[in-house]
This record gives C-alpha cells, structure tokens and sequence, in this order.
C-alpha cells in the first residue's frame, strides 16, 4: 500500500483522505449541519471516500471508480476546476477542446482517488469550522488524524452553483492550493508542447493509475 501522507506532505496531487467526522472539540454531541451546507458537501464526499476504502479489494479500481464518480459529478465543480486549471490558454481553447479538457480532468480526478485510496488504515477526520472567503467562497477547514498519530491540516474551498456549494479547491497543509499547483503545471506543458500535450498526458496518466495503482503525485 501506498504511503498516502506522502504526497499531502509535497503538496504534488489532489489530498483528500475519509473518515469519520466531528466540530472543534465542544462538549457534547456537535450540532447537526443543515443540508446543503459547505461542511456536509466535503463530509460527503468523506463519507464516498471512507466507503471505497473499505470496499477496496472488493470493488477494485474500476469499481472504486464508478461509485467515486457519482459523488465528485454532484459534490465537485469539476467544469470550472479544469478551466481554472489551464489558466490564459482557456480563452484560445476552441470549443471542442475545451469539452475533452472538461471531460479528461474528470477522469483524472476520480482515476486519481481511486488509484490512490486502495485500502483503510483507521484515518479520522474532524471539520474543524467554515469561514467566508473571497469572491463570495467558504473555505471549509479539516484536519487529518492519521493512525500513526500524524496531523495534517487540509481545506477544503467551496463555491454556490445552482443554489448549492460545490468543491472547487484543497489546499494542502491548509495553505497549499492544488489548483494553483495545476495551473502551473498544465500551464507550462501547453506552453511548451500545445493544448494536446495536455490531454495525452492525463490520458497516460489514467491509464497508469489503472493498470498499476501508481500514487498520482507526478506532473503529467
């Protein structure tokens, strides 16, 4: 098994571990988060995690695939991350491109949990608390209790879509954006190679994480 922390730590790939969950430590049963909201969003998607973790030898990658991708198509903004993730070079993507950017950068992200989330070693998360931020986002602020003791700090930022919130970052060790570190990584490659190079690389990408369950902590 993979040492998941490892590419937390390096703030190289999308960090989201699952677990169980509670508010900043309060006396008592922590109050009940009302439906909808930016922390029952990422307790969600903790919840999708946590269960493929358990089932992982059972469902495998392609079924740990299948149940991640009806979570992240409702708790993500997959659409508005892949644009973001490209930077200036989404004004001169043709349509087209644009589309099998959209639908590759899914693929990707979901390929990229399931490669990496293989099995459970007793991880536990706690929400810590939601705090506005710019242009009219809550960061959701978590933190990672690991089996060996280790705290990791993750959060987690969300914005209104369609009258709900959707995740459209994570920063690592609480301040490391995954986002920006895309951008800059795809940026560069289609600087250097073209809007193509892009798509092939998350392609071979996937298809590693498929045949190998290799950690995607690489750039493409």
């Amino acid at each position: 098994m993979i040492d998941r922390y490892r590419w937390i730590r390096t703030g190289l790939a999308l960090v989201l571990l699952s677990a169980t969950f509670a508010f900043a430590a309060q006396a008592g049963d922590p109050p009940a988060v009302p439906e909808g909201a930016p922390e029952a969003v990422v307790e969600k998607f903790h919840v999708a995690l946590l269960g493929i973790m358990r089932d992982a030898e059972q469902l495998g990658f392609e079924g740990r695939c299948e149940r991640l991708s009806d979570a992240m198509d409702s708790l993500f903004d997959t659409a508005f991350m892949a644009e973001k993730s490209v930077g200036r070079y989404w004004k001169t993507a043709t349509p087209e491109e644009r589309e099998r950017l959209i639908t590759t950068f899914q693929q990707f992200s979901v390929s990229n949990y399931a490669g990496n989330f293989d099995g459970y070693d007793g991880e536990t998360f706690e929400t810590l608390d939601v705090v506005d931020s710019t242009h009219g986002t809550k960061l959701v602020r978590t933190r990672l209790l690991a089996g060996d003791g280790e705290i990791v700090q993750l959060n987690y930022r969300l914005r209104p879509v369609d009258g709900s919130w959707k995740i459209i970052d994570v920063y690592l060790n609480g301040t490391v954006s995954e986002l920006a570190l895309r951008r800059s990584e795809y940026s560069s490659l289609i600087k250097r190679e073209g809007f193509d190079s892009l798509l092939v690389a998350l392609n071979e990408k996937i298809a590693t994480l498929a045949t190998e369950g290799a950690p995607a902590d690489q750039s493409p």
